[in-house]
């Protein structure tokens, strides 16, 4: 199955380096190239499993673009890579927040930028770096505590239907840990935590493992650690 990527740069020399990257894959090509945010969205219409998103677009920006195609459900299977060219900042969380899979720098190298597509399109989220972990539990905690210990009432109320095997996945997830990695720890088969992860996912709403993530810290199931 080839994976149909979607360009959105304002700058129309780094869409012609991805478009000759991501076009010598032979699992993959590029359906279309946006400037902007609002052509992004109208392009992710026309047919696009993953978009390329830049952040920092001339009108409709990224993270306002992103918002657009995870809340249209007949988009529900895109998934969107946020491009940037600082990648410690709160554009990160925004992204998230936004329903983005993950970011990438746009200084990765090339394996880096190929992977990231596959990774979204297979549903994964681009959240492995200790680092990046660590900032997103610290701005999801900074930006997201409606009262005194963290929680916010209305996504608390959702983990509720969680059962406690799931809700010891999440905790996993919200690590950044692989299924592989959750298995291992938990004593369990890769399967049995892939089905418990896609049933968190269903009952919480959340279209990828990113947002599980999002989830986690913005409930306060998970807390970020102290420096």
């Amino acid at each position: 199955m080839t994976i149909r990527v979607l360009l959105a740069d304002d700058q129309a020399l780094l869409r012609s380096a991805f478009r000759v990257l991501v076009d010598s894959e032979p699992d993959m090509e590029v359906v279309g190239e946006a400037s902007d945010g609002a052509e992004a969205v109208r392009l992710a219409r026309a047919g696009a499993d993953v978009v390329l998103m830049d952040i920092r677009m001339p009108g409709t920006d990224g993270l306002a673009a992103t918002r657009l195609i995870t809340a249209d459900p007949a988009l529900a299977h895109v998934r969107v890579v946020m491009l940037t060219t600082f990648e410690v900042d709160e554009y990160v969380v925004q992204s998230l927040r936004a329903g983005a899979s993950g970011f990438l720098g746009k200084g990765s190298e090339p394996d880096e930028l190929l992977n990231a597509i596959r990774v979204a399109a297979g549903g994964d989220a681009l959240l492995s770096p200790a680092a990046t972990k660590g900032l997103i539990a610290r701005f999801l905690a900074h930006e997201g505590c409606p009262d005194d210990d963290g929680r916010d009432p209305a996504r608390s109320e959702r983990l509720a239907t969680l059962t406690g095997r799931e809700r010891e996945v999440l905790v996993q997830v919200a690590g950044g840990l692989s299924n592989d990695e959750i298995a291992e720890r938990l004593e369990v088969s890769p399967l049995t935590v892939k089905t418990h992860v896609n049933r968190a996912m269903a009952k919480l709403g959340a279209r990828d493992r990113a947002q599980l993530v999002v989830v986690a810290y913005e409930t306060g199931l998970v807390r970020p650690r102290a420096e």
